[in-house]
C-alpha cells in the first residue's frame, strides 16, 4: 500500500523528466561561469602575465617601447591575444583591470565549455575539476587569465573528440576542425612547437591513422595561424629562438621562470591510474585500454617530461589526465544512471555544489592574497620625483615589479630593463640579472646597471622598511611597503629623498647589520 502511494505520489513529475539532460546542462553551464564571477568579486587579479597583456593593451604601445629587448624578439608572441586586448580596450574604452577580469572570466569559461559537447554526462567535468582543486589546485591555473589557457581548450577538446569518435577515421569535418583548434592555439598563444607531444602520444598508441591526420592538422594549423599574424616565417621561427634562450641561457636552473623550473613530479598521478585500472575492472567498464589510448600516452609524456621543465606537465599532461578520469567517470555513471534520471540531476547538484565552493573557497587567502599589494603608481604624491623621468629605464631583477608597475601605469613614459622573460633583455643586461640571482642578491652585482644609470632611471629592489639596499651610490626612498626606489643623487627636480642619502648613509649601509647583501 505504501510503495503504490509514493508511486502514485511522484509520478506527475515522470513527464519532466526529459527536461532533466537540459537541467543538467543549465546547472553546469552556470557553475562555470558563477566561479570566476566568484573570485572576481572577492578582488581577485592575477600576479603575473595577464597584468602586463592589459597594460600593453592599454598603452597602445608595442614591447619593444616598453622594455629593452635584445634582436631576437621582434613580434608579439601572443599576437592573436594582444590584439583581440588591444580592440577590446579600444571598442569599450576599458582600463587595465577590466581587461583583466575578461581575461580571467572569459578563459576559464572558455576551458569549461569546450569540453561540454564532447561528454554526454557532461558534471562528470566537474568531478574532475573537484579532483584537481583538491589535489593539486589544477583550476587556479584556468583562473590566471592568460592564453595558454586557450591552447588548452584546444587540447582538451581535440583529445575528446577523439575519445568521441576515435574508433572510426577521422571525418572532414573532424580534420577542419582539428585543424582550427591548432591554428587559434598559434595565433593567440604562439607556441606551435609543443603540438608534437599529442603527435607523438597518437603513434605512441599505435592510432597511426590518427596520428598522421593529426600531424597534417598540426603543419596546416602553424601555416593559417601564422599567416593571420602577417609574419608566416618570422613568427614560428622566433617561437622556437625564445624557447632556446629562456631554457639555454641559465647557469643553474634556480633562475630560470618559476614555470621553466623542474616539477618534482605528481605522485597523486600514479594513485589515479592506479585507481582508474582498479575502477575499470571492478565495475566492468567498456574503456580503451591505457596502452591503445594517446590520452593516457599523452599523460605519461607530460609527467615525464615534467621533471624537465614544469609546464609540460601542467599544460599537458594534467589536462590529458582530467580527459582520462572524466570519460572513464562517465563511462561509470552510464552504466548507473540513465541520462533522464532525477537522481541523475540530483548527482549533478551535489556536484555543482562541491564544484562551486572547493573552488571558489578563500583557502589560505588563494582568492585575496592580493588586496595588501600595493603598488607604484604615478598619481602617489609620495612618488613624486620616485619614478623614472620621461625616456628613464626602470632597473630591477623582479618580474613582479614590472607586472604590477606597468599594470597601474601603461602610459608611463619610460621603459623596463626586465619584462616577462629575462633572457629577452640584451646579453649584457642579462648578465647582471644572473649574476644577481646567482649571488642571492649580492649588491656588488649591481654594479654594471649602476655605471650606465642617468638621472631618469630607477633601481627596484624589494625589502623591509628596515634592511635598505647596501648601494650608497644611489638615495633610496621606501616608495611603498616591501619596495626601495633608488636613483642618481641630487636629482634634478622634486622627490627629496624621504629616508636615505648617499652621502650621508655610505658608513652606517655598509656597516650595517640589518642591511641586505
Amino acid at each position: 500500500m505504501t510503495d503504490e502511494k509514493n508511486q502514485y505520489n511522484f509520478s506527475f513529475l515522470e513527464p519532466l523528466r526529459r527536461y532533466v539532460p537540459l537541467a543538467v546542462w543549465v546547472i553546469i553551464v552556470l557553475t562555470l561561469l558563477l566561479i570566476p564571477l566568484k573570485i572576481i568579486g572577492y578582488g581577485y587579479i592575477p600576479g603575473d602575465d595577464a597584468l602586463r597583456a592589459a597594460g600593453k593593451a592599454v598603452s597602445g604601445k608595442t614591447w619593444q617601447q616598453v622594455l629593452i629587448l635584445n634582436d631576437v624578439y621582434k613580434i608579439d608572441h601572443e599576437y592573436g591575444w594582444s590584439l583581440l586586448l588591444g580592440k577590446i580596450h579600444t571598442a569599450f574604452n576599458a582600463d587595465a583591470e577590466t581587461i583583466v577580469i575578461f581575461s580571467v572570466v572569459s578563459l576559464f569559461v572558455l576551458a569549461g565549455l569546450v569540453t561540454l559537447p564532447w561528454l554526454r554526462y557532461p558534471e562528470t567535468w566537474l568531478m574532475t575539476l573537484v579532483i584537481g582543486m583538491i589535489t593539486a589546485m589544477v583550476p587556479a591555473r584556468l583562473l590566471l587569465g592568460r592564453p595558454y589557457i586557450i591552447t588548452i581548450a584546444a587540447l582538451l577538446s581535440l583529445l575528446l573528440l577523439w575519445r568521441r569518435y576515435g574508433s572510426a577515421p577521422p571525418k572532414g569535418w573532424m580534420i577542419a576542425l582539428m585543424t582550427g583548434l591548432i591554428t587559434a592555439s598559434v595565433y593567440f598563444h604562439g607556441t606551435w612547437y609543443l603540438w608534437v607531444l599529442p603527435v607523438a602520444a597518437f603513434f605512441l598508441a599505435a592510432q597511426f591513422r590518427w596520428g598522421l591526420t593529426l600531424a597534417g592538422c598540426w603543419v596546416a594549423g602553424v601555416f593559417l595561424g601564422s599567416l593571420l599574424t602577417g609574419h608566416l616565417i618570422d613568427y614560428p621561427l622566433q617561437a622556437v629562438k625564445v624557447a632556446l634562450l629562456a631554457t639555454g641561457m641559465h647557469l643553474t636552473q634556480r633562475t630560470l621562470a618559476s614555470e621553466l623550473q623542474p616539477d618534482g613530479g605528481d605522485l597523486n598521478t600514479l594513485y589515479f591510474l592506479g585507481g582508474l585500472l582498479l575502477l575499470r575492472r571492478l565495475a566492468a567498464l567498456n574503456a580503451t585500454p591505457f596502452l591503445r589510448d594517446p590520452v593516457f600516452w599523452l599523460v605519461c609524456l607530460g609527467w615525464t617530461l615534467g621533471f624537465k621543465v614544469g609546464r609540460f606537465w601542467g599544460d599537458w599532461g594534467w589536462p590529458a589526465l582530467m580527459v582520462l578520469l572524466a570519460c572513464d567517470l562517465q563511462l561509470l555513471l552510464a552504466s548507473r544512471l540513465a541520462l533522464d534520471s532525477f537522481r541523475r540531476l540530483g548527482l549533478a547538484c551535489g556536484v555543482a555544489l562541491i564544484t562551486f565552493l572547493s573552488i571558489t573557497g578563500d583557502t589560505g587567502s588563494r582568492w585575496t592574497y592580493n588586496l595588501t599589494e600595493q603598488y607604484l603608481t604615478a598619481d602617489n604624491p609620495d612618488l613624486d620625483g620616485w619614478l623614472p623621468d620621461k625616456g628613464g629605464i626602470l632597473y630591477s631583477i623582479d618580474m613582479t615589479v614590472f607586472y604590477q608597475t606597468f599594470y597601474k601605469n601603461p602610459l608611463g613614459d619610460w621603459r623596463y630593463i626586465l619584462g616577462f622573460e629575462a633572457t629577452l633583455m640584451p646579453r649584457e643586461d642579462f648578465e647582471v640579472y644572473h649574476r644577481v640571482l646567482w649571488n642571492f642578491g649580492d649588491s656588488k652585482a649591481y654594479a654594471p646597471w649602476l655605471k650606465k644609470m642617468t638621472p631618469a632611471d630607477r633601481l627596484v629592489i624589494r625589502g623591509g622598511r628596515s634592511s635598505p639596499p647596501n648601494l650608497p651610490q644611489l638615495e633610496w626612498n621606501y616608495g611603498v611597503s616591501g619596495i626601495w626606489i633608488g636613483r642618481l643623487p641630487n636629482h634634478p627636480s622634486g622627490g627629496a629623498p624621504a629616508t636615505l642619502h648617499a652621502t650621508e648613509t655610505m658608513d652606517s649601509l655598509t656597516n650595517s647589520p640589518s642591511s641586505t647583501k
